[in-house]
């Protein structure tokens, strides 16, 4: 399948060797303000990310409005008891919105891009000239919208939440299929928000292997240490919830940074890219320096010209500008070419062969 291409979006290279791609996903917290919706693009790019995501649908092209069972969620988590449709009516966010908050993005440095979730939403992103796409977890089976976002020849970002290998594999193969050349898998938990014990960070080296693919990670912990293991194990990739307060509430809230704390991960994501730096065992500056406080061979005690060399006159000690301590052996038993002062380093000159 080859292994961790590189894909581009909007000319900025996104892959192995490269700066990891940071994306904010504003989904539901501009909490029907486009005002807010606009401070919080500005302070997703003031924060460091590189990319802002919302989510293009219609509550009427996501599920019915009925309040029968099937459309009630259960459970106990975040929107237990609401209707789906009363819950995507109130998370949605308007489509004229949204080529405005696209300039403002762009005027702010950051690319602009959305996770469509029908044929209509395609066609309007399409429009708006979106540089890439993101298919929900939740789409990642939705094969003719999987075909339809690859037919637009743009990079396509697709979150792995919940899939089973074979049904990655189908959705890769149907994205390639019809016509997607720059794919992504973003290792996903689809959990809100996600328990650390059910990361699994380790899959998305595997995904890149597996699939031939750039690989990163769609991540809804509130942690801002998970992004920095995952840059660890080889992401290219990091999507993270974005919220100007999550005292603000709002369905999505509850998973998504401030702005302090996403420009924190940010400040930590690009140590740790640091940090990993190359394969390498040349020293830097810092090492090199320090090489001279290793222990050498020193004359410890007054020598005169012939006399022998023993421990009681020859130690390894720091500083290194002696012999290295190794040599002692074939040292001790020798003697030496000239008078030598107690705490001089030992030189093949000042012994005798």
């Amino acid at each position: 399948m080859g292994v961790n291409p590189v894909i581009e979006i909007a000319g900025r290279r996104i892959g192995p060797g490269e700066p990891v791609y940071l994306v904010a996903e504003l989904s539901a917290n501009h909490n029907g303000s486009f005002e807010r919706a606009e401070l919080l693009v500005k302070a997703a790019a003031a924060a460091g990310a590189d990319a802002i995501k919302i989510q293009t649908y219609r509550p009427d092209t996501m599920t019915l409005d009925c309040d029968s069972e099937y459309f009630r969620i259960g459970g106990d988590g975040l929107w237990a008891g609401r209707t789906l449709y009363d819950l995507y009516r109130e998370a949605h966010m308007p489509w004229d919105w949204q080529p405005r908050l696209k300039r403002i993005a762009e005027d702010c440095g950051v690319h602009f891009f959305s996770t469509p979730f029908d044929d209509t939403s395609v066609e309007f992103l399409q429009r708006m000239d979106v540089p890439a796409y993101k298919i929900a977890s939740f789409e990642l089976t939705d094969t003719p919208l999987l075909r339809a976002v690859a037919a637009t020849g743009r990079p396509v970002l697709l979150s792995t939440g919940m899939a089973s290998i074979g049904e990655i594999e189908e959705a890769v193969d149907a994205l390639r299929a019809a016509g997607a050349k720059d794919i992504a898998l973003l290792k996903c938990t689809s959990a809100y928000p996600a328990p650390l014990d059910e990361m699994n960070l380790r899959v998305i080296p595997v995904l890149a292997e597996r699939f031939g693919v750039v690989a990163g990670l769609s991540d809804h912990t509130l942690s801002e240490t998970v992004p920095v293991a995952a840059v660890a194990v080889g992401t290219s990739i990091i999507e993270k919830h974005f919220t100007l307060s999550r005292a603000d509430g709002g369905p999505d809230a509850a998973f998504s940074l401030e702005p302090e704390e996403f420009a924190r991960m940010v400040r930590a994501v690009r140590d740790a890219e640091r940090a990993l730096g190359t394969v390498t065992f040349e020293h830097g500056p810092g090492e090199t320096e320090n090489r001279l406080f290793r222990r050498s061979l020193f004359v410890v005690a007054d020598i005169r010209k012939g006399d022998v060399f023993t421990g009681d006159n020859v130690r390894a000690i720091r500083p290194g500008y002696g012999l290295p301590p190794g040599a002692l052996d074939t040292v001790l038993g020798k003697r030496a070419a000239e008078d030598i002062k107690r705490g001089t380093p030992l030189r093949p000159e000042l012994i005798l062969p």
